[in-house]
């Protein structure tokens, strides 16, 4: 079991950055795939970048590629995502996930309680 806490969502300009963070605990963070899924309102969850339990494999939806960037430090537990040049659609709940595999299906692996993350036009 793994318990993972996201932070620094909140409301930025359309063009501006934000870095989300994931802290996880209990079990080590290195011994999952991790990464970052999103949900607005009335819509499904979508995938939006994994990385793999070293760091030396990513995965990132086609939406967000040259725009987002994951990263993860396994010796502090957690998992970023910088989010540059963020447009009004990025507008969603952001969570953590926390997984045994890359493979971006949604129903999988472990959950944050997400941050919300406001992009105004």
């Amino acid at each position: 079991q793994v318990q993972l806490v996201e932070s620094g969502g909140g409301l930025v300009q359309a063009g501006g950055s934000l870095r989300l963070s994931c802290a996880a605990s209990g079990r080590t963070a290195s011994a999952f795939a991790m990464g970052w899924f999103r949900q607005t309102p009335g819509k499904e969850r979508e995938f939006v970048a994994l990385i793999s339990r070293s760091g030396t494999s990513t995965v990132s939806a086609d939406s967000v590629k040259g725009r987002f960037t994951i990263s993860r430090d396994n010796a502090r537990n957690t998992v970023h995502l910088q989010m540059n040049s963020l447009k009004p659609e990025d507008t969603a709940v952001y969570y953590c996930n926390a997984r045994s595999t890359l493979a971006t299906h949604v129903a999988l692996g472990y959950w944050g309680r997400g941050t919300q993350v406001t992009v105004s036009s």
